[in-house]
């Protein structure tokens, strides 16, 4: 998307043809008509700037988007229609549902695997065990657990509402808002919007437009299987999804980065519209110096290169070790990745692309900081072309650079040293708080330190990744890594409210209760809240009188 300001447009002089510019901002789509010579183009920070010569007319003519605020307004109030009719509540509605998603991967397995390869380059068997497969487990495990997962909670009562019993109910929380993010395009739409479907509400899915394949299928498979009255995918960019937050949600779910995050829960906040935040971090992984290297190596390159080339918000962000075990460490490294990648490490067809130009510019970028370029011990090389960067290690960078300061996201790994694994907590812990932290280590007495000392969404002891596809684990994170959690039963809890709902017949009306508090009256009702079975039960005889 390109973001055109009149202010960019700088020097008025003599114009050569005439063009119209659109510039999409948070508040509208404009078209500025005017004639125009491109002097040159920077891309000297994050945001592309485009600097020209023009006169602008005095004529602004406002081109509203396909998908604006009235129309997502209009879509809200009528999914608000459709569940204020009851009709997502039920439990045969929920499981036609969900039956559809789980038909729809069997059916179109082959469009999603190719759509994931026009976006991302994924490899098949990638694309098939990180989103197909995580998203039909996802489906099958709510299909099996839902009848349970919807039964009220019985739990016990207190004396002073004797007689009585007492349940928690899974209430739908309403019309929801799922915005996906372009890393696992498929599975990280579908999983929660499979929990929200399971606990009974209404959702719109915002896909990213950043993986544009993904994006389409998803728009045309889910119009084409799922309920169009309850569940409808809006395709756009910034401009559809300010439209959509401006609305009012019962809930927002919302997957990517800290600073969008940032903006999703101000705009929940007008509303007091309750948010989960998936985001990230920088994960660490501190190896011990009593591991099996070979086995430690292959479950780190697994988790950072194998999945997904890096892009990936669980994925291995850096490595802590000592200095004694460094070299081991990074040898044992670089023979695993030229085992699995090849040689050529640019030619091979195992690992995903980066997403686009904008994140390769922003990782090259952090590789060419003075302080880090020649840091480098193991590869490197990239190609623009191809949107490739190889798997790249890097040995004892400052801790004060980019690379070390803000989440990689990408095929950069850089390794620190310390003189004792020890060290390595505050180091962690002077950081935000990561999604996931992993520790490889066969010391049990640094195995509970590390999980006791160490903030993080989450943990795997010895692996990298795995504790997301474990369905009785939540997945989510904690301060800067997010906020809520899902998968599994998690999920389904995410979208729900818990009702508390007391019973009691019109028996044990006890005039106790009601003033006139005479003295027996407050002696009786201190006898009863005292928790004593003596002075409960002289109470009930009505020992206590005035």
């Amino acid at each position: 998307m390109t973001i055109v300001s009149p202010g960019l447009f700088k020097h008025p002089s003599r114009c050569f043809r005439s063009y119209s510019i659109v510039g999409v901002g948070l508040l509208g789509t404009f078209t500025y008509r005017h004639k125009y010579k491109i002097n040159r183009v920077s891309f000297s920070s994050s945001t592309p700037s485009y600097y020209c010569r023009a006169t602008l007319s005095t004529t602004m003519e406002e081109v509203k988007p396909a998908f604006d605020s009235d129309k997502a307004a209009v879509l809200v109030n009528e999914l608000r229609k459709t569940f204020n009719s009851g009709k997502t509540k039920s439990y045969e509605w929920r499981i036609s549902q969900l039956e559809s998603i789980s038909k729809m991967i069997d059916e179109k397995e082959k469009e999603i695997v190719e759509a994931l390869q026009k976006d991302l380059s994924k490899p098949e068997l990638e694309a098939f065990l990180s989103e197909i497969l995580m998203a039909r487990s996802s489906c099958k495990l709510a299909l099996k657990e839902l009848k349970q997962w919807m039964m009220p909670q019985k739990v016990e009562t207190s004396l002073a509402t004797y007689p009585s019993s007492a349940e928690i109910v899974a209430e739908p929380l309403g019309v929801v808002l799922v915005i996906s993010t372009w890393n696992f395009p498929f599975s990280l739409s579908l999983d929660p919007v499979i929990g929200a479907i399971a606990a009974g509400n209404a959702v719109v899915l915002k896909p990213s437009e950043i993986a544009p394949a993904t994006s389409s299928l998803l728009s045309r498979l889910v119009g084409e299987y799922m309920d169009k009255s309850a569940i409808i995918v809006v395709e756009g960019a910034v401009a559809e999804t300010s439209a959509l937050l401006e609305q009012k949600w019962d809930k927002i779910f919302f997957t990517g980065g800290a600073r969008v995050g940032r903006i999703v829960m101000a705009a929940a906040a007008k509303n007091l519209t309750p948010v989960t935040l998936e985001l990230g971090g920088k994960c660490p992984a501190v190896v011990d110096s009593n591991v099996n290297l070979q086995v430690t190596a292959r479950r780190i390159v697994a988790g950072k290169w194998v999945c997904n080339n890096g892009q990936a918000c669980i994925g291995v962000d850096y490595i802590i070790t000592t200095k004694e075990l460094a070299p081991k460490l990074i040898a044992t490294l670089v023979n695993v990745v030229e085992e699995i990648f090849g040689k050529d490490l640019m030619e091979s067809k195992e690992r995903s692309r980066i997403i686009n130009s904008f994140h390769f510019k922003r990782l090259v970028n952090l590789l060419e900081e003075d302080k880090v370029s020649n840091k480098i011990v193991f590869g490197g090389q990239r190609d623009e072309s191809q949107l490739q960067i190889a798997p790249t290690i890097l040995l004892d960078v400052p801790e004060d650079s980019m690379i070390m300061q803000e989440e990689i996201f990408g095929p950069l790994l850089p390794i620190i040293t310390v003189e004792r694994l020890e060290d390595s907590f505050a180091m962690i812990n002077r950081k935000p708080k990561p999604l996931a932290a992993y520790l490889f280590s066969d010391d049990e007495q640094i195995k509970r330190k590390f999980v006791q000392n160490i903030y993080a969404g989450g943990m795997a002891i010895n692996d990298t990744i795995l504790q997301v596809t474990v369905p009785t684990l939540p997945f989510g994170g904690v301060g800067e890594s997010g906020m809520g959690s899902y998968h599994g039963k998690f999920s389904f809890d995410a979208f729900s409210h818990k009702k508390a709902v007391l019973y009691r017949s019109f028996a044990g009306d006890s005039p106790t209760r009601y003033p006139p508090y005479t003295p027996g009256k407050k002696k009786q009702i201190k006898a009863l809240l005292s928790g004593k079975l003596l002075n409960i039960m002289l109470a009930l005889l009505g020992f206590y009188k005035d």
